[in-house]
C-alpha cells in the first residue's frame, strides 16, 4: 500500500455521496465551501443504484400493466398485455446510468472534487481514504457522514440461498417468481406485493405487524389486496424457513395456528444496520448507538459539533426525503446559515396496487397525543374526475384539532395521492386551520377536489360525501 506522505486539506469533507450526500456536497458548494466527496462506488446510492428507483421503476411498470388491462371500457381494443420481467430489467439498468451520470455532471458542475475509495477517521480532523493499493490523507475542518444503511437479514435458517430475497436483491430479478411469499409489514412489503401481483405473480402476504398507517387507511389497502387476489395473513411469524433448489418452504404461525406454505420465493423485508463498521468513528470521538446509527441534533451534527451526519446512517428514519434536508441543512450549517430540520410534515409514500402518501399524526396517534379531534373523509368513488378516470378506489382523510381547527394529519389512498401531499405538507408547515382549505377555488372536475371535500367533511358539510 502506498500512504501519502502529508494531509491534504478540504473545507468540507463529505462520506458517502447518497441523496443525503451529494445534496449535501452541492449545497456546501453553492455556499462556497471547497467540498470533497468521498464514495466507494458510484455517486447517487443505493437510492438510485438499488432502491428507491428500482422499486419505484417496478410499480411503474404494475401501474402501466393495470392502466393497459382498464382500455376497453374507453372503446380502445388491444391485444392483452404480456410482461417481460428481463426488458424491465434491461430499462432499469439504462435508467440507472443515466441517473448516476446526472449526478456526476452536478458534482462536476459545482467543482465538488470526486474521489473514489472507502473512508475512515484517522483524528476528529483527518480522515484517510484506502482505495486498491493506494492510501491518501485528508486535513478537513467540517465533515459529513453520508454512508447509508445496510439490510440485515434475521438469524437462522439459510437466509443466503438465492431463493430468499430482501430489498435490494428482489430488484435484480430476470425470472418472474411463480409464488412469492412476502413476510413484512413495511412500505416495502407493500411495494414488493403491489408491483409482483400485477406482473401475476402469486402472492401470499404475512404481515409481522400492523401496518403503519391511519386506521382507514389500513382497512382499504387490506380490501384492495384482497381484490386483487393477494392471501394476508395477519399477525405472523416466521417459525422455519427450507429453501431448496426448486422451491422454499415457509412455516408461519399466524392467526393461532401454523401452517407450512411451499413457493418459489420468499421475500423479507429485514432491519437495518447502518454504514459505520468501516469508519472507525470512535477514533473521530463520534458517538453511536444500537446498530452504529449516528444521534444527530435539530442542525444535523454529531455530539462532535464540527461533524455532521445525515440520512440513513443516523437515527432519525431512512427515508431518501429525509436525507436530503438533513443534506442541505448540514451544508447550511457549515456556511454559517441558520438551518434546521424537523421531521414534523415529513411525507411518508408508498407506491402500492394504489399509492399511498400520508404526513402528519394518524387519528391514532393524535388521540394519543391528548387531542380532542375532528375527522373528515372522502371516499374517491365520489369524486367526479377518479371516476373518469376509473381510478375511484381510495379515499383522503384529514385530521384537525377540534378547539382550533388546526389540521394534525393528512392520509391518502388512491390516484393523485402522491401528487397532492404537498399541499398537505405545506398546509402543516403553515399551521393551517381547516377553513385554509375549504376556503379557496379547487379545479373541476379533478382529484383536487378530494381534499376540499375531505376538508368540508369535518364539519360535515361535504356535498358529494354519500
Amino acid at each position: 500500500m502506498v500512504v501519502g506522505d502529508f494531509a491534504h486539506e478540504k473545507d468540507v469533507i463529505i462520506i458517502g455521496g447518497g441523496p443525503g450526500g451529494y445534496h449535501a456536497a452541492i449545497r456546501a458548494a453553492q455556499l462556497g465551501q471547497e467540498v470533497a466527496l468521498i464514495e466507494k462506488d458510484m455517486p447517487g446510492g443505493v437510492c438510485i443504484r438499488n432502491g428507491c428507483i428500482s422499486s419505484k421503476l417496478f410499480a411503474e411498470a404494475a401501474k402501466r400493466l393495470r392502466d393497459a388491462n382498464d382500455m376497453p371500457p374507453y372503446g380502445i381494443n388491444v391485444p392483452l398485455p404480456t410482461f417481460d420481467l428481463a426488458e424491465l430489467q434491461q430499462k432499469k439498468s439504462a435508467l440507472i446510468k443515466q441517473l448516476t451520470g446526472g449526478v456526476q455532471s452536478l458534482l462536476k458542475k459545482h467543482r465538488v472534487e470526486v474521489i473514489q475509495g472507502e473512508a475512515k477517521f484517522l483524528s476528529e480532523d483527518q480522515i484517510g481514504i484506502e482505495n486498491g493499493d493506494s492510501f491518501e490523507k485528508y486535513q478537513f475542518k467540517q465533515a459529513v457522514i453520508a454512508t447509508g444503511s445496510s439490510y440485515v437479514r434475521p438469524d437462522g435458517f439459510d437466509m443466503n440461498h438465492e431463493r430468499i430475497l430482501d430489498p435490494t436483491s428482489i430488484y435484480k430479478q430476470t425470472d418472474l417468481p411463480e409464488h412469492l411469499i412476502v413476510f413484512g409489514s413495511d412500505y416495502h412489503a407493500i411495494e414488493v406485493a403491489s408491483s409482483y401481483t400485477a406482473f401475476g405473480t402469486e402472492i401470499t402476504l404475512a404481515l409481522d405487524g400492523p401496518w403503519s398507517y391511519d386506521q382507514d387507511i389500513n382497512k382499504e389497502l387490506t380490501r384492495l389486496f384482497k381484490k386483487n387476489n393477494v392471501k394476508v395473513l395477519k399477525n405472523s411469524s416466521l417459525v422455519n424457513v427450507s429453501p431448496f433448489e426448486e422451491q422454499v418452504e415457509a412455516t408461519v404461525f399466524s392467526g393461532e395456528k401454523e401452517q407450512t406454505i411451499t413457493a418459489s420465493h420468499l421475500f423479507l423485508s429485514c432491519n437495518r444496520v447502518a454504514n459505520t463498521d468501516a469508519l472507525a468513528l470512535d477514533t473521530g470521538g463520534i458517538e453511536n448507538i444500537d446498530g452504529g446509527f449516528i444521534p444527530i441534533t435539530a442542525t444535523a451534527q454529531t455530539n462532535q459539533p464540527h461533524i455532521y451526519a445525515v440520512g440513513d446512517v443516523t437515527s432519525h428514519g431512512s427515508l431518501a426525503v429525509e436525507a436530503i434536508k438533513q443534506g442541505k441543512v448540514a451544508a447550511e450549517r457549515i456556511a454559517g446559515e441558520k438551518s434546521e430540520w424537523d421531521p414534523w410534515a415529513c411525507p411518508m409514500v408508498t407506491h402500492g396496487i394504489r399509492p399511498i402518501a400520508t404526513t402528519g399524526l394518524t387519528e391514532e396517534e393524535a388521540m394519543k397525543a391528548g387531542y380532542d379531534i375532528n375527522v373528515g373523509t372522502f371516499p374517491l368513488r365520489s369524486n367526479g374526475y377518479a371516476s373518469i378516470t376509473n381510478k375511484n378506489e381510495g379515499l383522503f382523510k384529514i385530521i384537525s384539532e377540534k378547539e382550533t381547527d388546526v389540521i394534525l394529519g393528512f392520509h391518502s389512498l388512491g390516484a393523485g395521492a402522491v401528487e397532492l401531499i404537498s399541499q398537505a405538507i405545506q398546509a402543516l408547515e403553515m399551521g393551517a386551520r381547516i377553513e385554509d382549505l375549504s376556503y379557496p377555488y379547487y379545479p373541476h372536475p379533478s382529484l383536487n377536489e378530494a381534499w376540499l371535500e375531505a376538508s368540508d367533511d369535518v364539519f360535515g358539510i361535504a356535498v358529494h360525501r354519500m
